[in-house]
């Protein structure tokens, strides 16, 4: 993957994702990042990477800019349950509780079951759930 990006360094976003994937898979988090965010640059709607950098960022410990990454996530895929629970993690860690509930009640409209695993996380109960 790093012979390909070198060798098209303008081309395809998928290329850029890729790279960046397997260097995340790899516990490479300083690595991937500017992989995401050249894959970003390419294609801002491509929402995996939107969603991998904000877990690198995770990793990297700045929850606010893996807030703003995993929020754009949330709006290009919006009935994906990933995002919307690793950005409740991270508005918990950065003592956002209204945000974590919201995103909680959110969550078990469209996937009760993530939702119940977030709340065992979070100790929250959501109003939703059964």
């Amino acid at each position: 993957m790093q012979t390909l990006v070198a060798a098209q360094p303008d081309g395809n976003a998928a290329y850029w994702f890729n790279l960046a994937y397997l260097l995340e898979d790899a516990g490479r988090f300083a690595e991937a990042e500017p992989m995401f965010r050249r894959a970003l640059a390419l294609d801002p709607k491509l929402d995996r990477a939107w969603y991998g950098l904000g877990l690198v960022l995770i990793r990297l410990q700045r929850p606010a800019e893996a807030l703003a990454a995993l929020k754009k996530n949330t709006e290009l895929q919006p009935m994906s349950p990933y995002g919307w629970y690793q950005l409740a993690r991270v508005e918990r860690d950065l003592g956002h509780p209204e945000e974590t509930q919201w995103i909680l009640d959110h969550l078990a409209k469209f996937e009760p079951d993530v939702a119940r695993q977030l709340a065992r996380e979070t100790g929250l109960k959501s109003s939703v759930l059964s």
